[in-house]
């Protein structure tokens, strides 16, 4: 008489679908993450720690007995720059953001109108329609309405 043994074996490996949900979860991450925000805490902290050097070398100069003070000084400056150059440094970065986001459309924009303007020299019916948008944008421009 014969005899199977049926032995059911997982389809996938659990530390590659260990790794598979925390690779998944990091990506995640990246797309939620705000590049304003980033680049703020970033700025924040080499400011922070630019201050926390000059703070380190004060610190340095003071004799042994007031070293405690000095540590408790210096931790009171490195709070408190957190505290006052966190909004001021984040609405820097998002202010550079937004500009470059807005250079970044104009020169889109701009490679657009070249590559129009390419196609218009080539074909003469949209070489018509862009001079006919032009006569109707000067004559708008001329009688003040649109």
């Amino acid at each position: 008489m014969t005899s199977f043994a049926h032995v059911d074996h997982p389809t996938q490996h659990p530390g590659v679908v260990r790794a598979e949900r925390v690779f998944s979860a990091s990506r995640d991450l990246v797309t939620q993450f705000n590049g304003a925000r980033g680049a703020a805490t970033l700025l924040l902290a080499a400011v922070v720690s630019a201050l926390l050097v000059v703070a380190n070398e004060v610190v340095t100069t003071w004799t042994e007995g007031h070293l405690l003070a000095a540590w408790i000084v210096l931790w009171v400056v490195a709070f408190a720059a957190l505290g006052l150059f966190a909004a001021p440094i984040r609405r820097a970065v998002q202010g550079v953001q937004g500009g470059l986001q807005r250079a970044s459309v104009a020169r889109r924009r701009a490679a657009e109108d070249r590559q129009l303007w390419q196609v218009a020299l080539t074909d003469a019916r949209v070489m018509a329609e862009l001079s006919h948008a032009m006569t109707r944008d000067s004559l708008r421009d001329v009688r003040g309405y649109y």
